[in-house]
């Protein structure tokens, strides 16, 4: 689908065609934004990082919050990243970058400080839907102002047609945070760090397919979010939550993956496919493999993922996906429902935020709104 609007000038009114134009996780993909590792910073100690990464990062995390990552870390994850844009420039794909910024300046509101985190994962702060990209209120304080290294691409869409927004910056005071929470044990009833004392959300989050949005409660996603974007986005589009087991949740893209129209990738750890919303029983629910096990000890203390980071997955078409190199399991068990995998290594992003489909934002992919649903 072509977006056209009209620029108002002095003389005349110049169409504009967006640049903008996504609806779901497989047409085609033209366009595409990639993070950067450049002035990364552990994140700010904060209960609302530390309930959400591996306990054993959590303890790093706390030790050298605020800090520069470790060189090894960045260089090698560097290097895996240069090679993966190359490979979407090689597939005809336009790849643009966020500015190089120093995390480590701090900054604040009146009721607390920080320092930055990082710009790896455009994913979690933006959502594209159609040619509309939202910036995002997410809970983390560290990633406050996450989105202004985005802003002369952003600033660039918007001139060229695109429609821009960002959701109500949030307080993030105490009043947002559950006092003395504690993670859930596996039998006991599920409960989350966040209140709803106002609508805060990553858009990493949510999935599209067209029409329709899934989306996981999280500890970066309260209920209050999900109702901002349902009444923003309004009658033409239905958001169904997908119900996750994971203790600790934080984004969907290691949960449920919509791969192309009617296949639908889960995690059988944390999703429980009986009680998938009704909608999708004309879908083909494929089952994620058991992901290879990470050997390397450094790579396993630092990362800030979970071990499904194996289906974090991006599509280049509704049958072409890059998926991590080192889990073969996952690579054969595309090919069997078949699609067409392409081996990329990734797997030293981890420590950063996640993998390809976190490490990215399709802008523009060709193809229209449609319903693929009954």
């Amino acid at each position: 689908m072509t977006l056209v609007r009209t620029l108002a000038t002095d003389d005349s009114a110049e169409p504009l065609v967006s640049p903008v134009s996504s609806y779901n996780e497989w047409d085609p993909l033209e366009e595409i934004i990639v993070g950067r590792l450049e002035g990364s910073r552990i994140p700010a100690n904060h209960p609302v990082v530390s309930c959400n990464v591996p306990p054993w990062a959590a303890r790093m995390q706390g030790l050298a919050a605020g800090r520069r990552y470790p060189r090894l870390l960045v260089e090698r994850a560097q290097r895996e990243l240069d090679a993966f844009v190359g490979l979407l420039e090689s597939l005809g794909v336009t790849v643009r970058r966020p500015d190089a910024v120093d995390h480590g300046r701090r900054f604040g509101t009146p009721d607390w400080s920080s320092r930055g985190f990082c710009n790896t994962c455009p994913r979690d702060s933006m959502l594209v839907i159609g040619d509309e990209i939202i910036e995002t209120p997410m809970a983390w304080p560290c990633r406050y102002f996450e989105t202004h290294s985005y802003r002369a691409v952003l600033k660039d869409y918007f001139r060229r047609g695109a429609r821009w927004t960002a959701a109500p910056r949030p307080q993030l005071t105490e009043d947002l945070f559950e006092e003395g929470f504690r993670v859930p044990g596996p039998d006991e009833p599920m409960r989350y760090i966040l209140t709803e004392f106002e609508p805060v959300f990553d858009a990493a989050d949510f999935v599209r397919a067209g029409r329709d949005l899934f989306v996981t409660r999280s500890n970066v996603t309260n209920r209050m979010g999900i109702e901002w974007l349902r009444r923003h986005l309004g009658p033409g589009y239905r958001i169904h939550e997908i119900e996750s087991r994971c203790r600790t949740p934080m984004h969907i893209d290691t949960t449920f993956v919509p791969l192309a129209p009617g296949k639908v990738l889960v995690n059988p750890e944390y999703v429980d496919v009986d009680r998938l919303p009704g909608i999708l029983d004309s879908w083909d629910v494929l089952i994620a493999p058991e992901p290879t096990p990470i050997r390397d000890p450094l790579l396993k203390l630092t990362s800030m993922c979970g071990r499904w980071l194996s289906m974090n997955v991006l599509m280049v078409d509704e049958r072409t996906v890059i998926a991590e190199r080192h889990h073969t399991e996952m690579l054969r068990a595309l090919e069997r429902w078949g699609f067409e995998p392409i081996p990329c290594d990734l797997l030293h992003y981890a420590p950063f935020g996640g993998s390809f489909h976190c490490a990215t934002l399709d802008v523009r992919r060709r193809g229209a709104l449609e319903s693929y649903f009954d």
